[in-house]
């Protein structure tokens, strides 16, 4: 805690800020990203895979559901949940989501800018492959910033006692440009040093291993693409450090994919995807027909059997959500027979398959 610290308005004002706050901030985020909103779960089926694993060692919260004799589990993020929805909510390119997500992470460790309990924006938007690009992440960073810099000028009209200043000048820097610039430091040391000097920063590509041997920080390699990535940070004057708001990038494609795995050492992932990774693009009926078959086969004989075969049946009734009604289950051998004589719905998709 910070001694001798006095907030400028009292708890009945705090708690009318807090929702003056999230109203502005998410008509301003979602006209400057043209994101629309939508109602996020607070838990979701394991079986689905839905669950964001973070780093692979955070123990998700779970109980079980009496009356569906199932178990569900509290989400970490809605990394995962946010693609399936972008893809079943048919959203088209240019056009996403955002919610306001809430979540617990029981291994979180504790301080003044991390709690259990976890209450954030979360959102995500369709791009084409055209926009994958470097000027398309520094504008969507920019939105962001002018969305946040525009809440607290109406918040400081409605509560004058509120003296917080935020630059809207962002310093774009790769972390390997970190790097050179303190090479004696540590990276949060680093992070804190830069935000001290230009108050607004935007680190990109973060993952790959720099020229000291070692990433900035870990990204997962199946999350965004570590070279159209970053981390948006503002000088906190109160807590006289780097206070990052978002941790955000362009999602890998095929390519991007293949390549971090094989840079993370993920190798049964690389296995997996070298295989497969051609469903990120094809239109091929008998591509695509073949590849789900074969898929079946490696579930029900993989040692992940359970995990993989249930994630895999939720991806392909995602992909027949035109066909069959919301929730049948049916096994893969019949979906497969459904691909084999309805040619008319295949279409051009992205599956993601976690192990």
């Amino acid at each position: 805690m910070i001694e001798n610290y006095r907030p400028r308005l009292n708890l009945y004002e705090t708690q009318s800020a807090i929702g003056f706050i999230k109203q502005t901030f998410q008509f301003e985020l979602s006209r400057r990203l043209h994101l629309m909103r939508a109602t996020a779960p607070l838990f979701v089926d394991p079986a689905t895979g839905l669950n964001d694993n973070l780093s692979g060692v955070e123990r998700p919260v779970s109980f079980e559901i009496p009356a569906t004799g199932t178990t569900a589990e509290v989400v970490h993020s809605l990394a995962k949940w946010k693609r399936m929805a972008l893809y079943r909510y048919d959203f088209r390119p240019g056009k996403g989501l955002f919610t306001n997500m809430n979540a617990i992470r029981r291994d979180e460790t504790l301080d003044n800018l991390h709690s259990i309990y976890v209450d954030q924006w979360d959102w995500e938007r369709v791009i084409t492959p055209e926009k994958r690009n470097i000027q398309e992440l520094k504008f969507t960073v920019q939105g962001i910033v002018l969305a946040i810099c525009d809440t607290l000028e109406v918040v400081k009209k409605k509560y004058p006692r509120i003296t917080t200043e935020l630059c809207r000048e962002v310093k774009f820097i790769t972390s390997q440009e970190l790097e050179d610039k303190y090479p004696d430091l540590t990276p949060k040391e680093r992070e804190h040093a830069i935000c001290k000097e230009f108050k607004t920063v935007f680190i990109m590509q973060i993952g790959d291993v720099l020229r000291s041997g070692k990433p900035h920080d870990g990204r997962a390699p199946d999350y965004d693409d570590w070279s159209l990535n970053c981390d948006i940070f503002f000088w906190d004057e109160v807590l006289n450090r780097a206070l990052e708001i978002s941790s955000m990038g362009i999602r890998v494609d095929k390519k991007a994919m293949l390549e971090q795995i094989e840079k993370s050492g993920k190798l049964e992932r690389k296995d997996f995807e070298e295989r497969y990774a051609y469903l990120f693009d094809t239109k091929d009926h008998k591509k695509l027909t073949d590849a789900f078959r074969a898929m079946s086969e490696i579930m029900r004989h993989d040692n992940k059997e359970n995990q993989i075969h249930n994630i895999f049946e939720y991806y392909m009734h995602s992909y027949f959500r035109d066909v069959l009604p919301y929730p049948q289950n049916y096994p893969s051998d019949v979906y497969i027979k459904m691909l084999d004589n309805e040619e008319k719905y295949i279409k051009t998709i992205t599956i993601l398959i976690f192990l």
